[in-house]
């Protein structure tokens, strides 16, 4: 049994079912892309290891093998192969190089879609970060300001707001219970008087907005606007009678105003924001250039001289970075990705991916045995053409 199953995993039936199967995945997931949007589609078709249906929400079924686990099987067929049929002799080095390099490029394809993580870093004239931004999710920020000179920072992950229940943490002297989360969202100013829906949050500014529910946005220029209303509750211990409520917050990525409150003798401040990807150097932009071709608005090219400096390492540099011309320090890369219309702040896109070298050796090492075993073939058909003269 076990014999038959190597077999199996190592035939040329398995590569056919799973290079079917990744077409017609290819095939649903465009098309979903219509309903979806791009970035939603990835993750349930593309981004997962099994299909599932309904999407969210209930009892789901899985209906059909995703893209990490086609991905998976590939690779595992491949090595398996390789293995099973492996025969060492210089003759066939060609082929092993071939196999090789092609097992990096998928080993590579997946540990990219696993590991890397891609943001952004907006940064007006003068501006300095040394941190990036994530353009998908959001973290609700908990910051404690009792300190003038440092802000002390907890931040939750948009999965846990998703959920709807009660998160705690020992650095907070209160919980947070989640009673509403919109994925994307409209607010609308209440009027002093009228009909109109209810506001959800009884304390802050939130408690004069309204929340209304919208479906995803699907667009590639657009993105969602994620709100929650989640309820600060007091507790010296984990006894439900020592505990009080503060109110219900409105949170919400389109909400300005800062949303204050007092607990444990210390000021607090709650923010639904970008998740924050945080750097051991920081980024000032010093100048910003924006060219077109005279006569028209068409971009040209654009630019961003930036000041690196890293404390930890004695480095303090100015680098220039511009289309294909990225910046690459630490792991990660800074592309120019873009500008706000005013062309007074850049945007750099921050790339960091471990596995970056990996197509770049995949590449190498299958053209390399291509050469090899054609050279080989070409070799010996040169000497047996004067035999057969």
């Amino acid at each position: 049994m076990l014999r038959r199953l190597l077999t199996f995993v190592a035939s040329l039936q398995l590569t056919l079912i799973c290079l079917a199967a990744a077409i017609a995945l290819i095939f649903a997931g465009t098309i979903a892309q219509v309903h979806l949007g791009i970035h939603e589609a990835q993750q349930r078709y593309f981004q997962s290891l099994l299909v599932w249906w309904p999407p969210e929400g209930g009892v789901r079924i899985p209906i059909f093998p995703g893209g990490h686990l086609i991905g998976g099987v590939l690779l595992v067929n491949l090595i398996a192969a390789h293995a099973k049929r492996f025969q060492w002799a210089g003759r066939k080095l060609g082929i092993h190089l071939t196999h090789a390099g092609l097992i990096i490029m998928l080993a590579g394809g997946l540990f990219t879609d696993l590991f890397a993580v891609e943001s952004h870093m907006h940064l007006a004239q003068g501006d300095t970060k040394n941190y990036s931004e994530d353009p998908r999710l959001m973290e609700l920020a908990v910051i404690d300001t009792t300190d003038p000179a440092a802000d002390q920072v907890t931040a939750i992950p948009e999965r846990l707001l998703r959920r709807e229940s009660t998160i705690s943490h020992s650095t907070l002297p209160f919980q947070i219970v989640v009673r509403h989360y919109f994925q994307n969202s409209r607010l609308h100013m209440l009027t002093g008087a009228g009909r109109g829906p209810a506001p959800l949050a009884t304390r802050g500014p939130g408690a004069r907005i309204a929340v209304e529910a919208l479906p995803r946005a699907t667009g590639v220029d657009q993105r969602d606007v994620a709100s929650a209303v989640v309820e600060i509750v007091a507790t010296d211990s984990g006894f439900a009678a020592q505990s009080q409520s503060l109110g219900s917050w409105l949170v919400s990525d389109a909400l300005g105003a800062r949303q204050t409150f007092s607990c444990a003798g210390r000021t607090w401040e709650l923010t639904l924001r970008p998740a924050r990807y945080y750097k051991p150097f920081s980024v000032t932009l010093q100048k910003f250039s924006h060219d077109v071709y005279p006569g028209t608005e068409i971009p040209k090219n654009f630019s961003s001289r930036i000041m690196l400096s890293d404390p930890g390492r004695a480095v303090q540099r100015e680098v220039l970075i511009y289309m294909n011309h990225p910046l690459r320090y630490r792991g990660e890369t800074f592309y120019q990705s873009g500008f706000e219309k005013d062309n007074q702040a850049s945007i750099l896109q921050v790339v960091h991916n471990p596995s970056f070298i990996a197509p770049y050796v995949a590449c190498v090492i299958v053209a390399l045995g291509l050469l090899v075993q054609f050279g080989y073939h070409l070799v010996g058909f040169s000497r047996r053409r004067p035999a057969l003269a």
